[in-house]
């Protein structure tokens, strides 16, 4: 009878409601937690366990995004699948999300609410004006709110090239497949993209680039909290900075970096580059010491390490696989140091790619064979890095003259 009455009482009753509701969140959220099952890679492939991990997660982006599209872009979807590289593909679809998503809150072409009930009419509606609007007013400033901050995007001529292409790339499949009735894509307004000067590419020059390795190696520009970080780490640090200006590798394919990846009785590692291309790297004696350096003085033994990051080269001391924002920040710091700047001016990972194609042009190497180590796509990307070893002809021959005046 006390306990009824108890539970009666309205003070109680508050409690127990309360109460009943913290235990339902608690049991949904375990739920969700039992739901999200550890990933395990059934892998037939040459490509390690780490990258097939990787693009799974990108993947799942991309099928979040395309359950979002109208249903009548799915011939699209399966083209992105098999015709461009999953991170473009993953870029394609976000920037025609977005246009969706301004198709419906900034104009009147289509009536629908949600970007998955846009129709074939209402995109047989738009033109080629509406595209120029939405890259060359829309794109280039907007605001975007979340909670009670509103965040002001702007987007250069870069930025703005890569949503054209994107749209490019969609109207031209849906006039292709008969989905759309014209091809508006010919009255696409053009982006001047600014022509790279050679003297504008930041890089290290060779002097500097033994400064910085010289900085990791003594540590002495670091404050006395620092040097309990860098005593940890300088071996690892070392061995990133190499490659990065020895091979001008990407910072992906840094990040993706296994033990297995070497195979120093052959003297070679293996890397993953765009669109999945696996290429074999010769190991040169300065790379090969520093690695080693680091696996037998400084990493932590794999036998100690779970599964997911046994494997990994580079390691946070959280002995997990350093993340690229973890290898970006290294790079700034030691690059700030020779630059005399601070590190969030310190140069990116990019420009150790850039100061590998500059120097090996220095020392000699033909352009074709420069493109050839880092992947360019195109000589005239390597050309520009060429453009200062004719400069340096040109001091050579001005001051070696045959016939004086």
């Amino acid at each position: 009878m006390l306990l009824i009455s108890l539970c009666s009482h309205p003070c109680y009753t508050y409690i127990i409601s309360s109460l009943y509701f913290m235990l339902l969140i608690y049991i949904q959220g375990a739920d969700t937690m039992a739901r999200q099952t550890k990933i395990s890679v059934h892998n037939k492939s040459d490509k390690p366990d780490n990258i097939v991990i990787k693009q799974n997660h990108i993947i799942e982006k991309c099928l979040e995004i395309e359950k979002q599209l109208p249903p009548f872009m799915r011939d699209f979807f399966t083209y992105l699948k098999n015709g461009v590289a999953l991170s473009t593909r993953l870029a394609y679809l976000s920037d025609v999300l977005f246009f969706c998503k301004y198709l419906i809150k900034e104009t009147d072409i289509t009536s629908a609410e949600e970007v998955i009930h846009i129709t074939v009419d209402d995109f047989n509606k738009i033109t080629a004006k509406t595209i120029n609007r939405f890259i060359g007013d829309y794109c280039s400033r907007y605001a975007v709110e979340s909670y009670d901050v509103v965040k002001i995007m702007e987007n250069d001529n870069r930025a703005l090239g890569r949503k054209k292409s994107s749209l490019s790339v969609l109207f031209k499949f849906l006039y292709r497949d008969e989905i759309v009735k014209e091809n508006i894509t010919d009255g696409f307004n053009p982006i001047r993209l600014p022509k790279q000067e050679p003297d504008a590419i930041k890089r290290l020059e060779i002097d500097e680039v033994a400064l910085m390795l010289d900085a990791v190696d003594s540590g002495e520009h670091f404050t006395e909290s620092e040097k309990k970080y860098w005593e940890k780490t300088k071996l690892r640090d070392k061995a990133i900075l190499v490659l990065f200006v020895t091979y001008g590798l990407r910072l992906s394919e840094l990040e993706q970096l296994n033990l297995s990846s070497f195979n120093f009785n052959r003297g070679e590692f293996r890397i993953y580059r765009k669109r999945g291309k696996e290429v074999l790297m010769p190991i040169n004696k300065t790379c090969e010491i520093v690695i080693k350096d680091y696996v037998e003085n400084e990493r932590t033994s794999s036998e100690l390490l779970d599964d997911e990051n046994k494997d990994a080269l580079f390691l946070s001391l959280q002995n997990k696989r350093m993340t690229t924002r973890a290898i970006r920040n290294l790079v700034k710091k030691y690059t700030a140091i020779v630059l005399g700047t601070t590190k969030e001016n310190g140069y990116s990972p990019h420009k150790l790619r850039a100061t590998a194609a500059t120097s090996l042009i220095q020392q000699g190497f033909s352009i074709y064979d420069v493109q050839n180590l880092l992947d360019h796509d195109n000589v005239t990307t390597t050309q520009l890095y060429a453009a200062h070893k004719k400069n340096v002809k040109r001091e050579i021959v001005k001051n070696f003259e045959w016939i004086e005046e």
